[in-house]
C-alpha cells in the first residue's frame, strides 16, 4: 500500500484536518515534476539541434543543475534556510527561505516550502495544545488517585476511625499508630502521572499529604493485595476532608435524589459500595486517558513519517539534498522531540496496573490495549450461504401461493390474512438489520467513526458482514417457517396438524427472544447486551442520562411501530386462542385495542421524555422544540389509530389529516435541517453544508427528496380507498417497509453530521466525569 493511502487510513478521523496535508504537497511536487519534464524535453531538443556534440557551457542536463561538490562546497547548505520565529504566547513558528529562487522553476519550489512550513506549524501547534491538555488532565488524575488511595485506607481501617459511616470534619485520627499494618514503606521510587519536577510546580490539593509507594489491601477487591503508589504520612482524612463525590446521575435513584437537592455533590460515606463505584469510574477515566495518549503518540509518529516521505519525494524530483536540514528542524519541534507523551504513557500504565489490575500486567494491558476485531472468512461464507437460501425460500413461497391460487380463493385469502402479519414481524427486523449493515458499510467507506460515536468497546463492534449474517440468518428462519406453514396447511395428509402448524411463528419468536437474551458467550454477546442495556435505558427515560446510543435507538423504534404492534397481535392471537379457531377477532377485544393504541405511542413518548431530560440538563431550547415535535407526532398517531379503529369516519379522517400534516412537516424540517445539517443558506455548498463526506452532491438532494416522499407515504393509510382486506394489509406492510428504509437513509446522514461536528471540534474521545470534586472549606465559609 502506498504511503498516501496508508496515511489517510490510519489517521484519527476526528483530527483529519490537523494532519499534514500530504496530498496537497504531493500535488505541488507533481506540478514541479511536470515542469522539469517539459524543461528536459526542451533541453533534449536543443541538444539535438546543436552542431557540437558536447553541451554548451553553463547549461544544465535533464533540467537539473550540475552539482560538483569540489567547486560548490556543501550544496545542502545552499538550498534552504529554516528560521525559527516566536509569536504570541511564546509559540514557535518555522519559516523556510529557498535559496535557489532565481533558477527556472524556483517559484514552484518556493510555493512547496511555504506550504510545507504551514503544515509544520499547524501540526506543531495542534500537538502542543493537546499535550498541554493531557498534562492538565494528568494533574487532575493525580489528585483523584490521592483521594482514592486515602479512601481505600479509610475503608480498610474504618474501625480505627470510628463506627460512624458519615464524615465528621476536624475529627481526624492519626494513622501513625497503626501505620505499619496499613503500609509497607519499601523505599521504592515514587510513581505518578506527573513527574517529580511537575509535582512540586502544580498547586497541591487542599489537605493533600506526602505520598510514597505502599502495599495495602483493596477492600473492594476481595481483600487481594494491591500495589498502590501512595503511602500517607498523615491521616487520610486530611485529604478526604476537602473531597466530595460527584453524582453523575447514572441511575434512577440518583436522578430522583438530585431532584430534591441543589447540588450534585454528596458527602463521603466510607463504605465498600462507595469505594467500588469510585474505582469503576476512575478505571474508566484512566482507560480513556490512556487512549488519548495513544492517539497523540500515533499522531506524532504518522506526521513525522509524512514529513520524511514528502522530503524524500522532493529530493528525488529535484536532486537537491534538503531533507536532512529540514528534518532536523522537524525532529527538534514539539511533536518531533517531546517525550512527555511517552513518559505519561509509561506512568499511566504503571498506575493502572498497580491500582486497577492487582499488579497483573497482562490483565492491565488487556484493558488498556484491547485487541482489534478480526474479520473472519466464516462470516462471509455463511452470509452468502444464508442469503442464497433466503432467495430460494422466497421463490418457493411465491410459487407455492401461485400454484394453490390462494389469492383467488376466499379461504386462502383469509388464511394469508391470519398468518402473514405474524411473519411480517421478522420481515421488519430483517430489513432493519439489512439497512444497518448498509449504513455500516458506507460509514466505513467514508470514514465515519461510528464505533466512537456509539461508544462501542474496541474489538466488540459489529461490522457490516456480521450484521448481514444476522439478518440473512433471521430471514432463513422466518421464510422457512412460512414455507412449512403453507406446505402443511395446504397438504390434505397433514389435516390433523393444522392447529400445531400455526404455532410455528410463536416458536420462531421465542427462539429469537431466547437468542437475544441468552447469557452465554455466543452470537455476539457483548453487542446483544449493549442493545439490551440501551433499550432498558430508553424504557426508563428520563431516569437515566441520555447518550447518543439511547436516543438513536429510540429514533429507530419510532420507525418500527408496525413491528411493535405485531407483538400485540401475538399476544392476542395466541393468548386468546384465536389461532385454534383460525380467525382473527382481535379488534373486537377491548384489551387488544388499548394495547394497539399504547404500543404505537411508546417510542415517541420515550423520545419526548429524553428531550425533556436533555432540556433540564443543558437548558437548550432546541431540545424543548424537539420534544414538541415528538409530542405532535404522538397526537397524530393517536388520532390516526382512532380513525383506523372507527372504521373510516370522515370527521376522524379530516382530523387525522390535519394532525399528521403538522407532525410530518415538523419532522421533515427537523430531519433535514437539524439532524442532517443541510439546507444551509450561507454554506459554500449551496443548500447543503460546508463539509460533505460524499463527493457527489446529488446524493444529498436525492436523500432530501426521498425523505419527504417517504414521510408522506402514510397518506395511503389515512385516505379511504375501496380495497380488499388483503390488499389493505399488503399496502400497510409495504408502507412500514418504506419507513424502515427511510430510517436507514436517515441514519447514515445523521451519523455523518454527528461525525463532522466531532471533526469540527477535534473531539476524538468521550469525556468521562471524575468521581471526586475538591473544594476549599474556608472559601465556602467566607462566601
Amino acid at each position: 500500500m502506498k504511503f498516501g493511502k496508508e496515511f489517510k487510513k490510519k489517521m484519527v478521523p476526528e483530527w483529519a484536518e490537523a494532519y499534514m496535508d500530504y496530498n496537497g504537497l504531493k500535488r505541488i511536487l507533481r506540478e514541479l515534476r511536470e515542469y522539469k519534464q517539459r524543461k528536459h524535453s526542451r533541453d533534449l531538443l536543443d541538444h539535438k539541434t546543436a552542431a557540437a556534440g558536447a553541451p554548451p557551457p553553463n547549461r544544465t542536463i535533464s533540467g537539473i543543475e550540475l552539482q560538483i561538490s569540489s567547486l560548490h562546497g556543501d550544496i545542502e547548505d545552499q538550498v534552504i534556510d529554516v528560521n525559527t520565529l516566536h509569536g504570541d504566547g511564546c509559540r514557535q513558528f518555522y519559516k523556510t527561505k529557498f535559496l535557489k529562487q532565481s533558477e527556472e522553476g524556483g517559484e514552484i519550489e518556493v510555493t512547496f516550502f511555504r506550504k510545507l512550513d504551514e503544515e509544520l506549524n499547524k501540526v506543531n501547534t495542534f500537538y502542543k495544545d493537546k499535550v498541554k491538555e493531557v498534562k492538565q488532565e494528568a494533574n487532575h488524575l493525580d489528585k483523584q488517585m490521592e483521594a482514592l488511595v486515602a479512601l481505600r485506607i479509610k475503608v480498610k481501617n474504618r474501625k480505627q476511625y470510628g463506627s460512624n459511616s458519615k464524615r465528621h470534619r476536624n475529627s481526624a485520627v492519626p494513622l501513625t499508630s497503626n501505620k505499619s499494618s496499613a503500609a509497607d514503606t519499601s523505599g521504592n521510587e515514587p510513581m505518578g502521572l506527573t513527574s517529580e519536577n511537575e509535582k512540586h510546580q502544580r498547586e497541591p490539593s487542599p489537605g493533600a499529604s506526602e505520598v510514597n509507594p505502599t502495599h495495602i489491601k483493596n477492600p473492594g477487591s476481595d481483600d487481594r493485595e494491591v500495589l498502590n503508589i501512595y503511602d500517607y504520612q498523615e491521616d487520610p482524612l486530611e485529604v478526604l476532608e476537602h473531597v466530595k463525590i460527584k453524582n453523575t446521575l447514572e441511575s434512577p435513584i440518583s436522578t430522583i435524589k438530585c431532584v430534591f437537592k441543589d447540588s450534585r455533590e454528596e458527602e463521603l460515606s466510607f463504605d465498600k459500595e462507595e469505594l467500588k463505584r469510585v474505582e469503576e469510574r476512575l478505571r474508566a477515566v484512566f482507560i480513556q486517558f490512556y487512549h488519548k495518549l495513544q492517539l497523540l503518540k500515533h499522531y506524532s509518529f504518522m506526521n513525522l513519517s509524512a514529513f520524511s516521505k514528502i522530503m524524500k519525494k522532493y529530493e528525488k524530483i529535484t536532486s537537491r539534498r534538503a531533507a536532512r536540514s529540514y528534518m532536523l528542524i522537524v525532529d527538534n519541534s514539539d511533536f518531533g522531540s517531546s517525550d512527555e507523551v511517552t513518559n505519561l504513557l509509561e506512568r499511566a500504565e504503571a498506575t493502572f496496573i498497580q491500582n486497577f489490575s492487582n499488579s497483573n500486567r497482562r490483565e492491565g494491558m488487556k484493558s488498556l490495549r484491547p485487541k482489534a476485531k478480526r474479520e473472519k472468512h466464516g462470516v462471509t461464507f455463511f452470509s452468502g450461504f444464508f442469503c442464497g437460501c433466503s432467495i430460494a425460500l422466497m421463490v418457493a413461497i411465491i410459487l407455492r401461493i401461485e400454484a394453490r391460487k390462494l389469492m383467488d380463493k376466499e379461504e386462502g385469502a383469509q388464511y394469508l390474512e391470519n398468518i402473514f402479519p405474524l411473519y411480517s414481524l421478522f420481515g421488519y427486523i430483517t430489513l432493519h438489520l439489512l439497512m444497518y449493515a448498509a449504513d455500516i458499510y458506507f460509514w466505513r467507506r467514508y470514514r465515519v467513526n461510528y464505533a466512537f460515536i456509539f461508544g462501542f468497546k474496541k474489538g466488540t463492534e459489529l461490522g457490516y458482514r456480521e450484521v448481514f449474517l444476522l439478518s440473512s440468518g433471521l430471514a432463513v428462519l422466518a421464510l422457512g417457517g412460512l414455507l412449512a406453514n403453507l406446505h402443511l396447511d395446504m397438504d390434505s395428509s397433514a389435516e390433523k396438524y393444522k392447529t400445531l402448524t400455526e404455532l410455528v411463528p410463536l416458536g420462531l419468536l421465542i427462539l429469537v427472544l431466547a437468542i437475544t437474551f441468552c447469557p452465554f458467550n455466543i452470537i455476539y454477546r457483548s453487542s446483544r447486551f449493549f442493545f439490551i442495556w440501551c433499550l432498558f435505558r430508553c424504557i426508563c427515560a428520563p431516569l437515566y442520562p441520555e447518550t447518543f446510543p439511547d436516543f438513536f435507538l429510540a429514533d429507530q423504534l419510532t420507525s418500527q411501530v408496525q413491528a411493535l404492534r405485531s407483538f400485540v397481535l401475538y399476544i392476542c392471537y395466541y393468548g386468546l386462542g384465536e389461532y385454534s379457531r383460525r380467525q382473527t377477532k382481535c379488534h373486537s377485544h377491548g384489551v387488544y385495542n388499548t394495547l394497539y393504541f399504547i404500543i404505537a405511542v411508546i417510542p415517541f413518548w420515550m423520545r419526548f421524555l429524553q428531550c425533556i431530560r436533555r432540556f433540564c440538563e443543558e437548558k437548550d431550547v432546541k431540545h424543548m422544540c424537539n420534544g414538541l415535535k415528538y409530542f405532535s407526532t404522538i397526537v397524530a398517531v393517536i388520532i390516526r389509530t382512532a380513525y383506523e379503529l372507527k372504521k373510516g369516519k370522515t370527521s376522524w379522517m379530516v382530523l387525522a389529516l390535519i394532525c399528521s400534516a403538522v407532525a410530518t412537516t415538523m419532522n421533515m424540517y427537523w430531519d433535514i435541517v437539524v439532524d442532517w445539517g443541510l439546507l444551509r443558506t450561507k454554506s459554500k455548498n449551496k443548500y447543503l453544508r460546508d463539509r460533505l463526506l460524499v463527493s457527489h452532491k446529488i446524493i444529498y438532494f436525492a436523500a432530501m427528496v426521498l425523505n419527504v416522499v417517504l414521510r408522506l407515504a402514510w397518506m395511503q393509510l389515512v385516505l379511504e380507498f375501496k380495497l380488499s382486506t388483503v390488499h389493505k394489509m399488503t399496502i400497510s406492510t409495504i408502507i412500514a417497509f418504506l419507513e424502515v428504509i427511510r430510517r436507514g437513509i436517515w441514519s447514515f446522514f445523521r451519523l455523518e453530521n454527528e461525525h463532522l461536528n466531532n471533526v469540527g471540534e477535534y473531539r476524538a474521545f468521550k469525556s468521562v466525569p471524575l468521581p471526586f470534586s475538591y473544594y476549599d472549606e474556608d472559601a465556602d465559609k467566607d462566601e
